[in-house]
């Protein structure tokens, strides 16, 4: 069904504030840097008179804002501002993806250019792309009908997807303890829908396919770019995913949502808060994977996968303190478990990759 196309407002405190709206997270899920061949001197933030560690905690804390900012200003444009078109908003975080991925890549040289080399892996580039894309949508969507924490629990439970993913498309098995691991991570969130207090069927249903889209990408990924002549740095690949992602979204932000762009000028005459606000969200979108790939760099692939453990938990406290969601014992206690669960599987995981090497 085609939403009305107009603003409304609620009679609150904030004419801004809509009640109808909800919207999720759009954290674009960029894969880890692979194997590549640079040419040209290496980009480097380092500086003689600035030391290594406080440049580390200064990434890992753009990192953190980053990511809960786009969490946070997601749901404020979704849910508050009354701003009802998630598939517009992230198709305004593609096009900024590849506006910067260019100006980085191509102008400060931050990392070298790759180029497609093929036809065919131009197909699988796209079809990433469209996995990309229906993750995003289904994220950012789901903000509009559930709290940005119980979004990020249901987010946690991605180790879930990728093990089940991995073993339908590859056949891949998992050793014991990891599969055991996997039972907190999806008991937890039981636990917390069972006792969520803004529980939506709908909102849960597409966080749900958004973290499946999310797994679904990286298991894919992992199969067709297999060959060294075909795997692509991570910013070279939102590079070219970005633009393609923003052609997918929109003849369907087009057909589902309406004319949104000349709603949009409209509703900017009378406030021009919309615009900065589109362009500071769009901005912080792609400072995620700018900063993805900075943690990387200064640390390692494991340490951004612990930060992203506490991310959620992180995000969701913040989220309750701005918006006031209510939150009930059970429903932390099950995100807790859930969060456990994740960390569980990650070690276990270490540990299975140790004896297999062996």
């Amino acid at each position: 069904m085609v939403e009305a196309q107009s603003w409304t407002t609620r009679r609150m405190s904030n004419p801004r504030f809509d009640s109808a709206a909800t919207a999720p997270q759009t954290i674009l899920d960029i894969p880890e840097t692979p194997p590549h061949s640079s040419t040209g001197k290496p980009f480097s933030l380092s500086s003689p008179t600035l030391s290594p560690t406080i440049l580390t905690a200064a990434i890992i804390a753009a990192w953190f804002g980053s990511n809960i900012g786009v969490l946070l200003l997601n749901k404020y444009l979704l849910f508050y501002y009354g701003f009802r078109y998630p598939i517009f908003l992230t198709m305004t975080h593609m096009l900024s993806c590849a506006a910067y991925s260019s100006a980085v890549i191509n102008i400060a040289g931050v990392v070298p250019r790759q180029h497609i080399l093929s036809r065919r892996q131009f197909l699988k580039i796209l079809s990433l792309s469209a996995i990309f894309c229906l993750s995003v949508v289904c994220g950012n969507t789901s903000l509009r009908y559930i709290p940005v924490s119980f979004n990020q629990a249901i987010g946690a439970t991605t180790p879930f997807f990728t093990a089940v993913f991995s073993f339908l498309i590859m056949c891949k098995t998992e050793s014991t303890e990891v599969y055991l691991a996997l039972l907190p991570v999806v008991s937890g969130i039981v636990l917390a829908s069972n006792s969520e207090p803004s529980f939506h069927l709908f909102g849960f249903l597409i966080c749900v396919a958004s973290t499946a889209g999310r797994a679904l990408k990286s298991v894919v990924q992992g199969i067709i770019l297999t060959s060294e002549s075909e795997k692509l740095h991570s910013m070279n690949l939102l590079l070219y995913m970005a633009p393609m992602a923003a052609c997918i979204l929109l003849p369907f932000t087009l057909y589902i949502e309406g004319n949104v762009l000349r709603i949009l000028i409209e509703k900017a005459r009378t406030d021009p808060l919309i615009i900065s606000l589109l362009a500071g969200n769009a901005t912080v979108a792609y400072l995620v994977n700018l900063t993805n790939f900075l943690v990387t760099k200064h640390t390692s692939a494991l340490t951004l996968q612990v930060l992203g453990n506490g991310k959620a938990a992180v995000a969701a406290g913040v989220s309750v303190l701005i918006f006031r969601n209510p939150v009930t014992v059970m429903g932390v206690a099950g995100f807790g478990v859930t969060i456990m669960g994740v960390v569980l599987y990650s070690e276990a995981r270490k540990r299975s990759k140790l004896l297999n090497q062996k």
